[in-house]
């Protein structure tokens, strides 16, 4: 039988169910960007497949912020939340743990 490669994106769609279930992240576009504007998002996370519209007003929202942005594949499933761009975390460790797997797949901007 033969192994399949495992896929980079599935551990940061992994981290993100985690931290959506701990209640660690603000998800869908209005939630995500109060907690960026309001400090309490650590990271943001997009989808990549956002429109470029989307994809530039999260990267200015994110620089201004000081935050990370992070793209990836199937945000929204990922969370539980199919409708959802976008998502925030809140919290620093869950924040750390979905940043280090998004170096593995090169998906991460900003900070």
């Amino acid at each position: 039988m033969r192994r399949m490669a495992p896929d980079p994106n599935e551990a940061l769609r992994n981290a993100l169910g985690f931290a959506m279930k701990a209640g660690k992240i603000r998800s869908g576009a209005f939630a995500a960007e109060k907690a960026v504007k309001s400090g309490a998002a650590v990271i943001a996370v997009l989808d990549g497949t956002a429109s470029d519209n989307t994809k530039k007003h999260w990267s200015d929202i994110c620089a201004n912020a000081g935050i990370p942005l992070v793209y990836a594949e199937e945000v929204g499933r990922a969370i539980g939340r199919e409708s959802h761009m976008v998502a925030c975390v809140t919290d620093k460790g869950f924040a750390d743990m979905i940043t280090s797997k998004a170096m593995n797949t090169e998906c991460i901007s900003g900070v």
